[in-house]
Formats: structure tokens, C-alpha cells, sequence
């Protein structure tokens, strides 16, 4: 861990993107825009994470739920939702942007190693999360975008 936290540049611009019982940091160079929610293009047989399809620039991007995956809530409402717009990085074809709830507006912040704290908790994190931190006392989920990608296009392709 030390060895890939020495690799980071010293100050990286973050976004803090409020989701139902917590926070998604992102870096600020993934999010390609935020959106208001609008309706959604039903997937057949999705999970329930899977909230659908969007219509962006032309796109229809996979809409997801990170609390509604990750099992911490079970619903997640859409009444003044916002959506952040992600650049999707796993190459999946006809997947270059996937979509992630948002409850309210994401707020930048700027973050350094220091301020990025591991949570304690030592159980095994839930499929798509790549770590839990404390940034400033918020805590905030950093996802594994590479498996969230993985998982929707497995269910995209079906």
C-alpha cells in the first residue's frame, strides 16, 4: 500500500458525490459531467442496481446505484436526483461513459495522501468498492470502477 500511495502526485483534485447513506470520491478527471435525472430506458432483466439506460449526447448510458450494489440500501430515490457522468476506463465497447446516481450535487475537493485515512473496518469490502477512507472526518467510498464496468457489461450483453 505504501508503495502505491508513493506513486500518487502529491495533490489530487477529487469529487465528493453524495449518494443514499454516504459518499463516492471520485477523482475530478473521471467525471465528464453532471446531469439532472431524467427517465430512464428500462433494462430488461437487470439487477435492481442497474437503474437503467440514459440518454447523454447522443449515448444511452447505463444508469447504476452504488448503495443499491454494494447492498447497503435497497432503494435509492430519483426525486431531485442528479446523475454524475463517468469515463468509463475498461474498454468495454459501446461503453465509454456509465452513469451513477447522485443525491444532490457533487463538491470538489482537493485531496492528499495524508488526508485520504483507511477506515478500520477490516472486513472484506462489498463488490465494487475498492476502499473505505475518511477524508476530513466525511466518510466516502472509492469505487472499483474497473468491476462495476465488468458487472454491466456482463448484463448488458445478456
Amino acid at each position: 500500500m505504501g508503495n502505491m500511495m508513493a506513486e500518487l502526485p502529491r495533490e489530487i483534485r477529487g469529487v465528493m458525490v453524495p449518494v443514499t447513506g454516504g459518499r463516492v470520491l471520485l477523482p475530478n478527471a473521471t467525471v465528464a459531467e453532471v446531469i439532472s435525472y431524467t427517465r430512464t430506458e428500462e433494462v430488461p432483466d437487470a439487477p435492481p442496481w442497474l437503474l437503467g439506460r440514459l440518454r447523454w449526447r447522443g449515448w444511452r448510458l447505463p444508469l447504476f446505484s452504488l448503495p443499491m450494489l454494494t447492498g447497503s440500501v435497497a432503494e435509492e430515490s430519483r426525486t431531485n436526483a442528479r446523475v454524475a457522468v463517468l469515463k468509463a476506463l475498461g474498454g468495454h465497447a459501446g461503453m465509454p461513459f456509465l452513469a451513477l446516481l447522485a443525491q444532490g450535487f457533487p463538491r470538489l475537493t482537493t485531496i492528499t495522501p495524508e488526508l485520504l485515512i483507511p477506515t478500520s473496518d477490516e472486513h472484506p469490502h462489498a463488490a465494487g468498492v475498492r476502499a473505505e477512507v475518511l477524508v476530513r472526518d466525511d466518510r466516502a467510498i472509492i469505487p472499483d470502477l474497473d468491476a462495476i464496468e465488468a458487472m454491466l457489461a456482463e448484463v448488458l450483453a445478456g
